[in-house]
């Protein structure tokens, strides 16, 4: 199927690793040109490398995310060289273990910071551009919003927040025929969930432990099948889907985890 996706710019925040790289790999296949905006220069330019060596296009722009100035000028720096932009895909953030009973306001505020309050900069300053193109935005988010991980207040309630938002902006945005969507991950293999598994004594028995509770295959989501996904969404196949919260999680978090 052609997603119609070919030249179309589209921004991945966090594009240069793990699903966010996954995704501009897809995007990149489909003939779209991802534009990668992250705080690390060297991640990105390899991610953008590895995207061109294999036959794509792919762009980036440096910025840190958590300051709402630099958010604005990596947007006008895409508009100025592109002159356009066609979608926007919130992606990054980091499970960072901030609790409530180990831990504390500041450094749950910082959590939130950290989590979302980029993809409401992103998504502002992204909107112009997106009005005169009829783009669309798609929000990467956790199954922590709906059930829970412990021990993680600040990333579950900004995941809380950007299925919300998600919701929101849909209706905001319906007289620009802009469209918002939401893709949903459970346990997705990427290296950094790579490194977390890592820190236990029996990596392979924690990986057994946790993909025998997946009930599609009995194994983790791969970060292609969410890029699949977010690519669907961006495109105008995908034309009247809108305010939707996609699980991508082989049934992991709304089927019945014992089935066996």
């Amino acid at each position: 199927m052609d997603l119609k996706l070919k030249d179309k710019i589209i921004i991945v925040t966090g594009g240069s690793k793990g699903i966010g790289f996954g995704i501009c790999k897809v995007l990149s296949q489909e003939g779209a040109i991802p534009v990668i905006v992250g705080r690390n220069e060297t991640d990105a330019l390899h991610a953008a490398t590895e995207i061109k060596a294999e036959g794509g296009e792919a762009f980036y722009v440096v910025g840190e995310l958590n300051d709402k100035a630099e958010c604005k000028n990596a947007i006008d720096s895409i508009v100025k060289q592109f002159g356009r932009i066609d979608g926007l895909v919130n992606n990054a953030g980091v499970n960072d273990g901030v609790g409530l009973e180990n831990g504390n306001y500041d450094d749950f505020m910082l959590s939130i910071q950290r989590n979302v309050a980029h993809y409401y900069a992103m998504a502002h300053h992204a909107l112009p551009e997106l009005k005169k193109s009829k783009g669309s935005i798609v929000n990467i988010g956790s199954k922590t919003s709906v059930t829970g991980q412990g021990g993680t207040s600040g990333y579950a309630a900004a995941n809380g927040a950007r299925n919300a938002l998600t919701r929101e902006w849909a209706v905001e945005l319906l007289p620009y025929e802009i469209r918002v969507n939401a893709v949903i991950v459970a346990e997705c293999f990427t290296p950094l969930y790579k490194k977390w598994l890592q820190t236990f004594e029996n990596p392979e028995e924690k990986l057994e432990s946790i993909t025998k509770h997946i009930p599609l295959g009995h194994r983790m989501t791969t970060d292609t099948e969410i890029a699949n996904t977010v690519a669907f969404l961006l495109s105008e196949i995908s034309s009247h889907t809108t305010g939707q919260l996609l699980f991508v999680d082989g049934g992991y978090t709304h089927l019945d985890r014992a089935i066996q």
